[in-house]
């Protein structure tokens, strides 16, 4: 049976290397559009003019302390996880990876252009631009880590639990528009947290139950039966812990 053929846009890490894992034998991975990033003098400029200064160092705090540590506790974790869901975390074949400096680029529009795929699955990019998602007729679709449109950006599953709603504790798998996760909701779904888990192992769940959601949604759009799912709550952006704020919310609240 001939397989639809697939493009990945991502950006460099784990998660990219699970969710190619978990689609290549059910789909043919046209190629892997890996981008470089912004780098890090320009991300902090941008992240001082939206959020300030204090928050932004905050957040570094955050990053180079809380996060390493977190990682290393939760590394048998997190190998549950993947045991218990079936990924795999391989590297990725060379001969399919494509590197751009943007997602928005020029080279990543030729790329997409030029290559033969039915759809465009998304992880970990960049806002994507118009000019990218006008340039072919074809679907963008992309895991989010949140329950859109009530946790978008970063860290949904962390923030839901701070604000004690576990109702909305989850992941989301959307068509992309040119927003920030605000495309038509094609599946959502809770992940089981236990007591194990911690800010550094809720993404694994997310992109766990977020792979199952999709290959649903790719089996409907490939079966013509794609539907989007409405839901009234509201919507916010939100963004990385500080420092302050993790430590409050650990000792006083107990969300890890």
């Amino acid at each position: 049976m001939k397989k639809h053929k697939l493009l990945i846009l991502a950006g460099k890490g784990i998660s990219t290397n699970i969710l190619y894992n978990s689609l290549k034998d059910e789909y043919d991975i046209e190629a892997i559009i890996i981008e470089r990033g912004v780098s890090r003098s320009k991300f902090l400029k941008k992240r001082i003019k939206k959020l300030g200064i204090s928050n932004t160092l905050g957040q570094i705090l955050f990053q180079f302390c809380i996060v390493p540590l977190l990682n290393f506790v939760s590394s048998k974790r997190k190998k549950e996880i993947l045991e218990k869901y079936n990924l795999h975390d391989s590297p990725l074949p060379v001969n399919k990876v494509i590197e751009v400096n943007s997602v928005n680029s020029s080279a990543c529009i030729s790329h997409i252009k030029n290559l033969n795929a039915e759809l465009i699955v998304v992880n970990g990019t960049r806002i994507i631009s118009k000019d990218v998602l006008n340039s072919t007729s074809i679907k963008f679709i992309n895991i989010h880590a949140g329950i859109t449109p009530k946790y978008r950006n970063v860290h949904g599953a962390y923030w839901a639990l701070v604000n004690n709603d576990t109702e909305n504790c989850g992941v989301t798998v959307h068509l992309v528009d040119a927003g920030i996760d605000t495309g038509k909701i094609i599946y959502q779904e809770k992940i089981p947290v236990t007591s194990k888990d911690n800010f550094s192992t809720y993404p694994m769940l997310q992109l766990a139950e977020g792979i199952i959601c999709l290959k649903k949604a790719l089996a409907d759009t490939f079966a013509n039966r794609l539907t989007f799912k409405v839901n009234n709550l509201e919507s916010k952006l939100w963004y990385h812990p500080t420092f302050l704020q993790y430590i409050y919310y650990r000792l006083v609240h107990k969300k890890k």
